[in-house]
């Protein structure tokens, strides 16, 4: 199982790049991408009726959280721009930490120590499911989210994924009230997913707005065969979103998070909002069919170097 949090934080690591050149010698140029700037997103708050004062006090506080980051220029939806330029020894970097390591520590693997190349091998199908206490207006927009991303992502990897047939993977929008209750109710509809697996999404503390965890048919298996996110109603738009964008990329394989990835989501920085163009190219790199599901980090290595320079220089 492998998964994914974001925690209430409003500082942020922003990159910072320095050159020293000594006399009479031109350091190398290596070749960069510049993110295109993408227009910001409005993002109107809608606010539900809390069915609590639990969740009435968490609605405001998350309010404020993404009130105080977007103040602090946090939750950029630009997708990264000339601050954030990026190579492709940069995207080997990022891409062997967040498809290599394990953002929690799993019974049975060592700390610190590179596991296997982990991804989907069946077509995803995404069920959007509420909780009783997100309305009726907020459903369609939620869904319409995950609808709209789903197309991006498969267009990205090349993977099948759709929001019809069977579900092997659950997005759940919850409230503090009803978080329980729908998650509870998932138990037996995936197989190999009993009661306990899900009891970190079912006990969320209060600092978490959203999660996300993969399972595997088989155990040890590398493969993924079924997903469940929780984000929180509580959420603003936003915040909404942007567990949106997080928790499906991540479950797509990868699974970490890295304070050098930038301009990345993965980065528990919260300087993006939204999936970045670094990130969009990390999930092509993750589903180029050159790569295999289980490989080493040193197996993948050299073909992730050719792939990654075709994504900077275009083919050779």
């Amino acid at each position: 199982m492998a998964g994914s949090i974001k925690r209430f934080g409003i500082g942020a690591a922003l990159g910072c790049i320095c050159a020293l050149a000594a006399c009479d010698v031109s350091p190398p140029v290596t070749p960069v991408l510049i993110p295109k700037s993408r227009p910001a997103v409005a993002a109107p708050i809608k606010v539900a009726q809390a069915t609590s004062e639990k969740s009435a006090a968490l609605r405001s506080q998350l309010r404020a959280v993404q009130s105080s980051q977007l103040t602090n220029g946090l939750l950029r939806q630009d997708g990264g721009g000339p601050d954030t330029p990026f190579d492709a020894e940069m995207l080997v970097r990022n891409f062997k930490r967040l498809a290599f390591f394990n953002e929690y520590f799993t019974p049975g693997t060592p700390q610190g120590v590179p596991g296997q190349l982990r991804r989907w091998e069946k077509p995803i199908r995404f069920e959007v499911q509420f909780g009783a206490s997100v309305p009726a207006s907020q459903r369609r927009a939620d869904r319409a989210d995950v609808a709209a991303y789903a197309q991006r992502l498969s267009k990205l990897t090349g993977h099948p994924i759709s929001m019809s047939g069977p579900a092997n993977f659950y997005v759940l929008f919850v409230g503090e009230d009803d978080r329980a209750a729908t998650i509870d109710a998932l138990v037996g509809r995936l197989p190999g997913v009993r009661a306990e697996s899900l009891a970190s999404l079912r006990n969320l503390s209060p600092d978490i707005y959203c999660a996300v965890a993969t399972y595997s048919d088989r155990r040890g298996s590398s493969v993924y065969d079924s997903a469940v996110a929780v984000i929180r109603a509580e959420n603003p738009d936003l915040l909404r979103l942007s567990c949106i964008h997080e928790e499906l990329a991540q479950a797509m394989g990868l699974a970490n998070d890295s304070p050098d990835a930038r301009p990345s989501i993965f980065n528990d920085d919260d300087e993006f909002a939204l999936l970045t163009a670094h990130d969009e190219r990390l999930l092509q790199m993750l589903y180029d069919p050159r790569l295999r599901t289980g490989m080493t980090m040193s197996q993948a290595d050299p073909i992730l170097r050719v792939i990654a320079k075709e994504l900077i220089l275009g083919p050779v």
